[in-house]
């Protein structure tokens, strides 16, 4: 069975961005700084990983956090396409269904900071605690 099957753990990079949709939907985007494994004398290395969510609840959560809390997200690795007919950007980025903090704090007086009191309401109940597997060819590459 195929699986697309995201899980970072990192710190937000800045506030979260807004875009309304055609649709009426509303996208929330941020960025989730997560630290490299240092390799030799290059250590210090990130990678600035790009998340989005339709969901108004995540995005809530989202909003309330302070840039540079930790934050864990789950979701699913998307290649979303951007441009005019004669020049398409791909990029890649996380959709997220969950976001977890790990020591956030609120913003005072927020819905946000309300709805961070009980994280666990936004955790799917059949993967409440589930560990991510690892995969064989991926393990014995790092």
């Amino acid at each position: 069975m195929d699986r697309n099957e995201v899980t970072l753990v990192g710190r937000l990079s800045a506030a979260p961005e807004e875009w309304p949709m055609p649709s009426g939907d509303t996208l929330t985007k941020w960025r989730v700084i997560v630290r490299r494994r240092p390799r030799g004398r290059r250590g210090g290395l990130v990678d600035t990983i790009q998340c989005v969510t339709f969901d108004p609840g995540v995005a809530s959560l989202v909003a309330g956090m302070a840039p540079r809390a930790e934050m864990e997200v789950r979701g699913a690795l998307r290649c979303r396409i951007y441009g005019p007919q004669a020049g398409k950007n791909w990029r890649y980025e996380v959709e997220a269904h969950t976001v977890v903090p790990m020591s956030a704090e609120p913003v005072a007086g927020s819905e946000a900071s309300r709805a961070m009191e009980v994280p666990e309401v936004l955790l799917p109940s059949d993967r409440a605690g589930a560990e991510p597997r690892p995969v064989a060819y991926l393990a014995a590459a790092g």
